[in-house]
């Protein structure tokens, strides 16, 4: 996933506003005095809870930031610099890229989140974006009990001109991952891409239905699959730690996308999640167009998340 053009980066940035705008006017109101005093750090530590980058990260960044600049004379550029630059440390180790290994043909990636996260279209924006760089992708429509979500991803598969398995409603998801990895193999793909259902309410059903794909996958690739994505929508803020919780007790998930950065002020999550759990965020998205879902970039998110210029 590339993008050469300014295009996206006036995106995240714009998509980013919500999230920049509440934390640098928490900064701006927590900054009353000159100097970083007791007062003003406990008032700075709220406004980055208040944006959703959680109560242990901010402390954290408060931590550094007192370290660093206690009882000196401040202003809110320096201060907004010094917790980019330290959130931006926080970051760094989770901005891994996702690699399609070319020892494995196909490369089978399981994509989870709870319904309405993304997780379709996130599944048909990595095809075409493999897909333009010469893979060969397949696409298995495994949530076979939502309709629209099949459909969904029939639309992509025309887009992409990518190849779609799919069954009737309310097929069994095992079988159909099991056809599709069989079919990806005879056709040589680089690529299989696995949608899956999202219903947390029946958390046990779906907890079976997962281990019974992956059980299945593994009868015919024992290594499979070779990365699980769990798709999170960054609107549910805090809620993402209960989602990546559960689904690492379901399966053992190799990485993170979060999409609709542009419709929240909570984009202060990432910072948190990636704190709390370590786990790689490959993508980020901010919109719904096509081009709209590109590689984790620390640095350049953590600067806009504070409203500062790349």
């Amino acid at each position: 996933m590339s993008e050469t053009s300014g295009g996206w980066l006036s995106r995240l940035k714009s998509g980013l506003s919500r999230t920049s705008e509440k934390l640098s006017g928490g900064i701006s109101s927590a900054l009353t005095g000159k100097t970083l005093d007791a007062q003003t750090l406990e008032r700075l530590e709220e406004a980055l809870i208040g944006a959703d980058l959680g109560v242990s990260t901010a402390a954290k960044l408060s931590a550094a930031l007192a370290k660093e600049k206690f009882d000196k004379e401040i202003n809110d550029t320096e201060v907004r610099e010094a917790l980019a630059q330290n959130i931006s440390s926080i970051l760094e180790p989770v901005a891994v890229p996702l690699e399609i290994s070319a020892a494995k043909k196909p490369h089978v990636i399981l994509v989870v989140g709870v319904n309405g996260s993304g997780k379709t279209t996130t599944i048909g924006k990595l095809a075409k974006n493999w897909v333009g760089h010469g893979k060969t992708v397949v696409l298995a429509a495994g949530d076979t009990f939502r309709a629209a979500a099949v459909e969904q991803l029939k639309i992509w598969g025309e887009r992409t001109h990518c190849k779609v398995i799919a069954r009737d409603t309310g097929s069994d998801a095992a079988g159909l991952a099991f056809e599709a990895l069989e079919q990806a193999r005879n056709e040589n793909a680089d690529i299989l891409l696995i949608d899956t259902a999202g219903r947390l309410q029946n958390r046990d059903d779906l907890m079976g239905e997962l281990a019974k794909i992956i059980r299945v996958l593994q009868k015919l690739d024992p290594e499979a699959p070779h990365s699980c994505l769990l798709v999170l929508d960054a609107t549910v803020g805090q809620n993402a730690h209960s989602q990546v919780e559960t689904f690492k007790e379901m399966t053992d998930v190799s990485g993170l996308v979060m999409t609709k950065l542009d419709g929240t002020a909570r984009g202060g999550v990432v910072v948190a999640l990636a704190e709390r759990f370590g786990l790689p965020v490959h993508a980020v998205g901010v919109g719904e167009g096509e081009d709209d879902l590109q590689p984790f970039d620390h640095e350049i998110f953590a600067r806009n998340l504070l409203g500062l210029n790349p």
